[in-house]
């Protein structure tokens, strides 16, 4: 392959136009943190059945010489989400469409506000927000492409949805679904966008667009008030950290499941993973059997809100519980495997600014079109991620009011020993940790390039986004032999198509110790790497 090299600014994104927007903020002058925010606003705009400013995000920070820095932009239940309150309907559980699914606040653009703050105080940040949401404005009202990604997941969930409160109106072109290529407009989040741009993006919460979500959200019978929306902030939080043998790796705290995609990582370490070859039976079944002990060791026993924990998320990734993990993988066949696992879709982007600043970052609704809600007034499509609380009040993430709900987000970083820094991620639900997994190794133990690591054949235990079964899923692209090896040894095993997006949207972005800059970006969606 032909390696593209930059010198003093990288970006990549799931959608192209959003990779280019920050190299824009880039070639401006803006920081990485300044570039993330003008990404995060345009990919709003761009892959809106991926992600909207109606759903929550995570950011991990970086600067050369300092410790990573992490914050916290996810909502909380609103004060009215009570196991009561749903029982009282005849619900067994919270469903996953709807008014009644839309029980938690957006926190996404608290995490762009609380972001911009540590840009200007800290960086030294300068670029109004008014740029940085201007290429978001132009696009949502002059218009994009649809991409086959948004044709196909508006065609595959239109039953579900079509019911769902403003979800024709925002997503439909005339009763119909937007056919591929076809120019399609987001006038009213143009408009909600614009607002922010000039009032300020605390008016999301506590302002003139606060008031209008909240009389939307009680119009349609969500249980989200003018309150909850008033009460929440994003956090500034320490990262979670694992001593790899080829880097220092950085993810995210609880809610989120960073600490599986570390364990599974510091897992794979113990085993020698490296004395694999890349892409054989061994290496895959060696990485499935590492994702299973994380998350039914880890994830399905002490996951939630950091407030409800009764472990410290750090200790989870002390050696001798990684060792204990490590020792009860058969290298030779497949553990049992019947847990619940998680779909959804989530965009992860990363940036590196020409002072090695680097960010990683993923922002989600959760479900293709989250709860499907999309509001009357600010055209804001609004999260489902409160389907991950129970109704059971012994669950580990049994819903109670204020409480923040597991999250499969979690975006990552490497300091790798030779001073390369490296921020990925993807989408994917509980393939998120699979596919993290997937491209660190390559990239770490086999030097593969961050392109060539993102678009080699990956693997998928579980479900994620468009793909129900629990199954463990190949692309098919593995030889046939790798397929019957992985049989033989006891996986549930199915193929997948051989660049399929069940896998994933991944991404990876490096700074070499002598300043360059190369990235890779998912052909499994619409995305790209942008640089100069």
């Amino acid at each position: 392959m032909t390696e593209t090299i930059y010198l003093n600014g990288i970006a990549v994104a799931p959608h192209h136009l959003a990779a280019k927007s920050a190299k824009n903020v880039l070639q401006e002058g803006g920081n990485a943190i300044e570039a993330m925010v003008a990404a995060a606003a345009c990919i709003a705009a761009v892959y809106p059945h991926m992600t909207s400013i109606g759903g929550d995000a995570f950011w991990l920070i970086h600067e050369p010489g300092k410790m990573p820095l992490c914050i916290d932009a996810c909502g909380a239940a609103a004060l009215l989400a009570s196991i009561d309150f749903y029982r009282e309907q005849g619900l067994g559980a919270i469903p996953v469409r709807g008014p009644l699914a839309a029980n938690t606040v957006a926190g996404t653009i608290s995490g762009w506000k609380r972001a911009l703050v540590h840009s200007s105080t800290t960086w030294g940040g300068k670029l109004p927000l008014a740029r940085l949401l201007a290429d978001a404005i132009r696009h949502a009202r002059d218009g994009i492409e649809v991409t086959l990604s948004q044709h196909t997941g508006t065609a595959t969930k239109l039953d579900e949805l079509k019911a769902v409160p403003g979800f024709t109106y925002a997503f439909l072109k005339a009763g119909l679904v937007p056919q591929t290529g076809e120019r399609f407009v987001l006038p009213r989040l143009a408009a909600t966008l614009e607002r922010l741009a000039h009032a300020g993006l605390d008016d999301f919460y506590r302002g003139d667009i606060a008031n209008s979500l909240a009389r939307d959200l009680e119009r349609i019978g969500s249980p989200i008030r003018a309150d909850d929306l008033a009460r929440h902030e994003a956090l500034m939080k320490t990262p979670l950290a694992l001593k790899h043998s080829r880097a220092d790796l950085f993810n995210m705290t609880p809610p989120t499941q960073g600490v599986v995609s570390l364990a599974i990582l510091g897992i794979l370490d113990k085993l020698g993973l490296s004395d694999a070859r890349p892409d054989s039976a061994d290496y895959v079944h060696l990485c499935v059997e590492a994702t299973k002990q994380a998350f039914l060791h880890i994830r399905d026993r002490f996951v939630t809100d950091p407030a409800y924990m009764t472990v410290d998320a750090q200790s989870l990734l002390s050696s001798a519980l990684i060792a204990e993990m490590a020792a009860r993988v058969d290298r030779t066949r497949a553990a049992p495997w019947g847990a619940a696992t998680h779909a959804g879709d989530t965009v992860w982007m990363g940036v590196i600014d020409n002072a090695g600043r680097a960010v990683s970052f993923i922002q989600s609704i959760y479900h293709e079109f989250g709860s499907g809600v999309v509001l009357t007034e600010s055209g804001v499509n609004w999260q489902n991620r409160g389907t991950c609380f129970s109704l059971d009040p012994g669950h580990i993430n049994a819903l109670s009011p204020g409480k923040k709900p597991f999250h499969t987000l979690n975006p990552a970083l490497a300091l790798f020993r030779d001073g390369r820094v490296m921020p990925y991620g993807t989408m994917g639900g509980d393939g998120q940790p699979q596919t993290q997994c997937a491209v660190f190794t390559r990239v770490a133990l086999h030097n593969r390039h961050p392109q060539e690591a993102i678009s080699a054949p990956r693997w998928l235990l579980g479900r994620t986004w468009g793909k129900p079964s629990d199954t463990l899923k190949l692309e098919h692209r593995f030889p046939q032999e790798v397929f019957d090896d992985l049989k033989a040894r006891g996986h549930d095993i199915e193929w997948i198509g051989a660049m399929d997006e069940a896998v994933g949207h991944a991404g990876a972005l490096i700074r070499n110790a002598d300043g360059t800059l190369v990235g890779g970006y998912d052909p499994r969606s619409d995305g790209a790497v942008a640089g100069f």
